[in-house]
């Protein structure tokens, strides 16, 4: 994005409740980083070592503890668990302290990428979830790749995107910065 070379940003679009799916491999800019079989293993895998498994019902072949078998819908379990084996660290954001304390213009390999989960609303207020995104610095510029959006939206500065995470922190979204671990 910088100077004259026009660079290429991988854009998944949302499908059923495939938000982590498509904001992990928007994340790291490839197809296929991540599939649903990937996701669906590392679910099964945060089950099989549940110590706290609960009982099975007719509804647990669906309704799995870290995932919907159907539609994906995938918890935050799921994507810790899909970053480490990646070789990035998750840090929860303490949304006391705001956008600012966020270094957006550090080294990009030191910090990869911001992942939102924020509260959505559906169908007029009846259906309520919660939607993950990905923001991360490409060509110098940061961008934000949520899979609801039909093409990636680039900010004008630094500034732009601590007062859409601040927008957003206050109206209750979580925000996870994936570090590329100092190993």
């Amino acid at each position: 994005m910088e100077g004259d070379e026009k660079t290429q940003i991988y854009h998944e679009r949302q499908r059923l409740q495939f938000c982590l799916l498509h904001s992990l491999n928007n994340l790291f800019q490839e197809k296929d980083t991540f599939t649903r079989e990937n996701l669906n293993a590392i679910a099964e895998k945060l089950i099989f070592d549940d110590p706290n498994k609960g009982t099975w019902t007719p509804l647990s072949a669906i309704f799995k503890p870290h995932h919907n078998a159907l539609t994906g819908n995938y918890d935050i379990n799921v994507l810790i668990a899909a970053l480490e084996g990646k070789g990035k660290r998750v840090i929860w954001h303490d949304r006391r302290n705001g956008a600012s304390s966020i270094d957006l213009d550090g080294p990009e390999d030191k910090l990869m990428g911001i992942i939102l989960n924020i509260p959505v609303r559906r169908y007029g207020g009846l259906w309520k979830s919660r939607h993950w995104v990905s923001l991360r610095r490409i060509g110098g510029v940061w961008c934000n790749l949520d899979s609801d959006l039909a093409a990636p939206h680039p900010y004008k500065n630094t500034e732009e995107v601590r007062d859409f995470l601040d927008s957003i922190i206050s109206g209750g979204a979580e925000v996870l910065l994936i570090m590329n671990d100092e190993n």
